[in-house]
């Protein structure tokens, strides 16, 4: 791989982790806004068999969003510092250590999520930040795994 080529997927990396920790800010601060109101359509479906939340759930889960979203916004922080430092280094650290928390992530939400029926989530949200983050690792993959 040209170093062209690795910078390309390097800020890809970047961006989209920048990306994904502007939606942690708005699950934490917009999270009944537009943005999720699928998400949000499909949570009271699945878990309030179609009725709206009622007032003292929907603060819980606004408390919940508000947790939430600051985790993400930490765990991003953390990748976007990762890819920026380390990983444009190439230090083979840094690609186990997005790899292992992106992954460890994904399966324990997608499978909470798969057990509970909210499949909306694994593919509204688990899935798109699986994908947009995940490409870089699978195109950098080489340039990590060559090296001692």
């Amino acid at each position: 791989m040209t170093e062209k080529r690795f910078i390309f997927w390097q800020k890809w990396l970047t961006y989209a982790n920048v990306i994904t920790l502007g939606v942690g800010l708005l699950v934490a601060f917009a999270g009944n806004s537009i943005f999720f109101a699928l998400h949000n359509e499909y949570t009271e479906e699945i878990f309030f068999q179609g009725q709206a939340f009622p007032e003292d759930v929907l603060a819980f889960k606004n408390w919940l969003f508000g947790i939430i979203g600051g985790t993400i916004v930490g765990f991003h922080w953390l990748m976007i510092m990762i890819s920026e430092n380390a990983f444009r280094k190439k230090e083979k650290w840094s690609y186990r250590a997005v790899c292992y928390g992106l992954l460890s992530w994904f399966l324990i939400d997608s499978g909470i999520s798969l057990y509970y029926g909210a499949v909306h989530n694994l593919v509204l949200i688990n899935l798109v930040a699986l994908t947009l983050i995940g490409l870089p690792l699978m195109m950098t993959r080489k340039v990590f795994n060559k090296q001692p």
